[in-house]
């Protein structure tokens, strides 16, 4: 099953922010806001040529625990682990990645939107799914139905998650940590607003905080 410290890595804060960096040179400057505002792990997505140099920046400061997301084949996620990726996010179950994460030694989390993706993810030795996208899915409550015959599972929402929503995600047990985008919008690391991001980051996670 999922590496204990894979668990302990992404529930810290039980928020993760979900960045899309489209110039390497902002990851210092995004780390810091992040750090600053009281998180310790970030997935960096690979929807951009930036990410694995924004990877390698960020895994190299020391202080943040950096996965990669978006990852899609096996190739990729060798590149991601080598540019100091801790952890492993898929948009959807890739065997392929799967296999890849762990002969790296790699924690690997799937996307997994229905009752048969889960099971392959259980198949594979896994309990750690990614709930995406989770406000198109139907959210809290399809994650609620999904969690009832899945009980060993959990599951990181990511995809439509909003300040005022956290709280009743968190309040699910199945649920580890929330996926959030919002807190690193796009135009804030474009405007490089890095109080903002700090200040978004400090309110997720004192929402994360006043989940049951």
């Amino acid at each position: 099953m999922t590496d204990v410290h894979e668990n302990e890595q992404l529930s810290v804060g039980r928020v993760l922010p979900v960045v899309v960096l489209d110039d390497a040179r902002h990851a210092d400057a995004l780390g810091d806001a992040l750090v600053k505002g009281g998180l310790a792990a970030v997935e960096v997505t690979l929807r951009t040529p930036a990410g694995l140099a924004a990877i390698a920046k960020l895994a190299a400061r020391g202080d943040l625990t950096v996965g990669a997301g978006t990852v899609l084949d096996a190739a990729q996620a060798g590149r991601a682990v080598a540019a100091g990726a801790r952890f492993v996010v898929t948009p959807g179950f890739a065997p392929a990645v799967v296999d890849a994460c762990r002969t790296a030694g790699v924690p690997v989390v799937p996307g997994a939107a229905t009752a048969t993706e889960i099971q392959m993810a259980l198949d594979a030795g896994l309990d750690t799914v990614k709930f995406f996208p989770a406000r198109q899915l139907g959210g809290v409550e399809m994650i609620k139905a999904l969690a009832a015959p899945f009980r060993g599972v959990r599951f990181i929402p990511t995809g439509g998650i909003t300040p005022d929503v956290i709280a009743d995600y968190l309040a699910v047990p199945a649920v580890l940590a929330v996926g959030a985008s919002w807190i690193v919008a796009a135009e804030l690391i474009a405007d490089e607003d890095w109080d903002e991001i700090t200040a978004r980051t400090r309110q997720a996670l004192a929402s994360a905080g006043g989940a049951a």
